[in-house]
């Protein structure tokens, strides 16, 4: 009868080993699942406060956060598994060398390398596996204060677009679905004055750079330029009543819901003439913005196309074509003639005006949805975001794959970024603004409550520089804009 060698007994030993741990694992996993799903039907049994849908939609989510840690549970298992069976490994082989034996001490020596070699690399490969879902549940250390100091009621519909001027006096813009825009001063929040020119909802207003001149974009298929002059009033003392940090939410408020209608401020002067009319789309123009220098102006429209103009002469210079859907935005560079525009066919393009010979353009397919806004920073840097719930940041020179990517848990809207403090402002369809910095860290969320920020979808975020009042603004389809004051500790603006 053959005598089994050391080293076969050995490799039947491990195989016995894994198959016996392999029906445990698939024994083990079928009573968990039984359990679970015994324990969720009678949750769906029990009595409970909550809609039917909002009930159904949380069983969903914490069945897939589940379903996540089940994953996590077995691959940590597995990977257990491998550890044993390479141990038993290196006992079999260091039974014979060369034809010769080792000696305890060298075997051991030998096995302790080893598993210390395949000790870190399991390590390495366990913390890569599980990065993704800690992720998820991972809090923000910052101490970010966040203060609601003054509400912009007048409009009598929602507001798509907010922008704070560039230059003294320094006022708020609101471009609003009532047909008008309005110019507001930023510390007593009163109406200055309003543009009623258009004959659509108002869907984006910006300021030139250098003089008092605003650039609105409407759903009449035109683009309009007009002039202001506004006087500041005498500001009055603010009275900090609604301070809070990171992701508290505190009500302090009694006022009523902003749902009913506001009758808009009748002293405000009203301008009704644009001084120039940008009139070649043939769709809704969604947004528009200056090319620096504010010699020309850009503008996207549902027309699937992007217009150059020429601002002294009105001239159409380029028509941008190339997109396969609705444009939902445009933005351009503060200091380089480079223009990004965003659209409904889950992609952004770049375009280079910056050789008037060449006019390039690069095609960016990062999301899987709507592309609802792409912005530049002032370094060479755009962010973009998306309905798909992701914001991504991409640098110029190396825009194969980004550089950051933040998950949030609703659609993003126009964003902002702060260019001395490089802080991404996120508005979403849930109502709130969430802050983070450029690598993609949160910050924090601004106060929402039932009475507190806004009650609608948060269309649009816009900072202001330096702004002792207030240095980032919101507005929403609840027919108001809000002033914040945004505290963020020096630690996390040199990170």
């Amino acid at each position: 009868m053959p005598v089994e060698s050391g080293s076969s007994a050995a490799a039947r030993q491990v195989k016995q080993k894994r198959k016996a741990h392999t029906i445990s694992i698939r024994r083990t996993n079928s009573s968990e699942q039984e359990r679970v799903t015994s324990q969720r039907e009678m949750l769906e049994g029990q009595d409970s406060k909550l809609p039917p849908t909002i009930r159904q939609t949380l069983l969903e989510l914490f069945g897939q956060i589940e379903r996540e840690f089940e994953n996590l549970y077995i691959e940590n298992i597995e990977l257990r598994r491998e550890i044993e069976t390479l141990n038993d490994r290196l006992t079999a082989e260091g039974q014979t060398v060369d034809g010769g034996d080792l000696s305890k001490g060298q075997l051991k020596a030998k096995a302790s390398h080893s598993t210390s070699q395949l000790s870190q690399k399991l390590k390495t490969t366990y913390k890569a596996s599980t990065s993704k879902i800690v992720s998820s549940f991972k809090t923000t250390t910052s101490r970010a204060v966040c203060q609601l100091v003054k509400e912009y009621i007048g409009h009598r519909d929602g507001i798509w677009d907010v922008s704070v001027t560039r230059l003294q006096p320094v006022v708020l813009g609101t471009a609003s679905a009532d047909h008008s825009a309005m110019l507001w001063s930023i510390e007593t929040g009163k109406c200055l004055l309003k543009y009623v020119g258009h004959a659509g909802s108002v869907n984006s207003i910006k300021f030139h750079p250098s003089e008092q001149v605003a650039l609105t974009a409407s759903g009449d298929q035109t683009a309009h330029i007009w002039r202001y002059i506004v006087q500041l009033p005498t500001p009055q003392p603010v009275i900090d009543t609604n301070q809070m940090s990171g992701e508290e939410e505190v009500d302090f408020s009694d006022k009523d819901e902003a749902d009913g209608d506001v009758e808009g401020p009748s002293e405000s002067p009203t301008i009704r003439v644009p001084s120039t009319t940008l009139k070649s789309h043939q769709g809704v123009v969604i947004a528009a913005d200056w090319l620096v220098g504010g010699k020309q102006v850009v503008t996207a429209s549902w027309d699937r196309t992007a217009n150059l103009y020429d601002v002294e002469t009105s001239e159409l210079v380029h028509s941008l074509t190339g997109h396969d859907q609705e444009l939902t935005h445009c933005c351009t560079h503060p200091t380089q003639r480079l223009v990004v525009t965003s659209s409904r066919d889950t992609t952004f393009r770049l375009w280079d005006f910056r050789d008037p010979s060449i006019h390039s353009v690069n095609v960016f397919q990062g999301h899987t949805d709507t592309v609802t806004s792409a912005v530049f920073t002032v370094g060479d840097n755009v962010v973009s975001g998306s309905d798909d719930r992701t914001v991504k940041v991409w640098d110029l020179k190396n825009m194969r794959s980004p550089i950051a990517t933040i998950r949030t848990d609703s659609a993003v809207n126009r964003i902002s970024v702060s260019v001395s403090q490089r802080i991404i402002a996120l508005p979403h369809d849930n109502r709130q603004v969430r802050l983070f910095d450029m690598s993609g860290v949160r910050l924090a969320r601004l106060p929402r409550s039932n009475r507190q920020g806004h009650r609608r979808m948060v269309c649009c975020t816009a900072w202001s520089e330096d702004n002792p009042i207030c240095n980032l603004f919101s507005c929403g389809f609840d027919r108001q804009a809000i002033g914040w004051n945004i505290n963020i500790p020096a630690l996390l603006q040199e990170k």
